[in-house]
């Protein structure tokens, strides 16, 4: 897959472009890029992608902008799984969301990239004051002579699937509905930093995970997960401020539950970590020695569930 980052004028076979934000690439974005990949096929264009950096929140609306599901580069690495042979990643700013409806469709999507199929997500919204909607796009595609796919939203219990439930989801600790909605786990990565080793003294070393600004971190707690590079090692993910200890600012911590890896201890390294299942919220205990025997029983509880597993 090739990756273009910012808008230039583009050579090469015209596009059928998914055009959206895609935070979190769950079910229903999923739809929607497999819908501009078939629609590519058949029609011989290019399948591609449009996403945004950063997200269009944080430039409209800094203070309230939501967490993000996904980083930019974890984005791409989904996209390329789904068949997409180029990925566009447009710079959002003021003057990008100060652009007409009807100017991003004719300049951007057809004078840059050369598009000629566009899909959406039937509920996104484009141009400035977000004006733009899927009739106003057909109007505007109809004069152009561009093809236009409206994806509707997949339902899950009655709902769409969404970016914004599954924000609710996470910040609850409700990992397994949340995954569902993700179509695979959510997963956090950082790089490794300094401790303090208590972990280590306790008899659990763990590893300390810088997370990006702006990435949700899920409900405090005892996570069943699989961390590492390349190849997942089961483990137990700790999100929280270690109460029990009077506090400190709310870290993500990583205990393999075998060897730990070379990297665990080295600084600087990207770490991965996926969770399956939230086992517990965090707590303070009366002493250190209860809150061992507490992370004793997570450990029991973590290998019988991630031993339930088929992968």
């Amino acid at each position: 897959m090739k990756v273009e980052v910012g808008l230039r004028r583009r050579s090469g076979r015209p596009l059928c472009v998914a055009v959206g934000v895609f935070d979190g690439v769950h079910i229903g974005h999923r739809r929607v890029i497999d819908t501009a990949v078939r629609v590519a096929r058949r029609r011989g264009l290019m399948a591609g992608v449009m996403t945004f950096d950063p997200h269009p929140a944080a430039v409209l609306d800094p203070n309230g902008a939501p967490p993000q599901l996904t980083t930019t580069s974890e984005k791409l690495d989904l996209f390329r799984g789904l068949g997409v042979s180029l990925s566009v990643v447009a710079p959002f700013d003021m003057k990008l969301a100060q652009m007409s409806a009807r100017s991003f469709i004719e300049d951007v999507l057809v004078g840059q990239l050369r598009a000629r199929c566009i899909v959406i997500g039937d509920n996104w919204r484009f141009g400035a004051r977000a004006e733009g909607t899927s009739a106003s796009l057909k109007e505007v595609a109809k004069e152009l002579g561009l093809v236009v796919k409206v994806v509707p939203g997949v339902m899950v219990n009655g709902t769409p699937a969404s970016s914004t439930r599954i924000r609710r989801l996470l910040l609850q600790g409700k990992i397994g509905e949340a995954n569902e909605l993700l179509g695979r786990r959510y997963a956090l990565g950082g790089e490794v930093m300094p401790g303090d080793r208590l972990g280590r003294k306790l008899g659990f070393p763990t590893v300390n995970l810088a997370v990006p600004e702006r990435r949700l971190i899920p409900a405090d707690g005892i996570y069943v997960g699989r961390s590492g590079v390349r190849k997942m090692l089961p483990a137990v993910g700790y999100v929280g401020s270690r109460p029990t200890f009077d506090g400190v600012a709310r870290r993500v911590e990583v205990h393999f539950l075998g060897r730990a890896p070379w990297y665990a201890g080295k600084e600087g390294q990207h770490v991965g970590l996926e969770l399956i299942q939230r086992l517990r919220s965090d707590r303070k205990f009366q002493n250190s020695e209860l809150l061992t025997r507490a992370m004793e029983r997570d450990c029991v509880r973590a290998r019988a569930v991630l031993d339930s597993l088929q992968d």
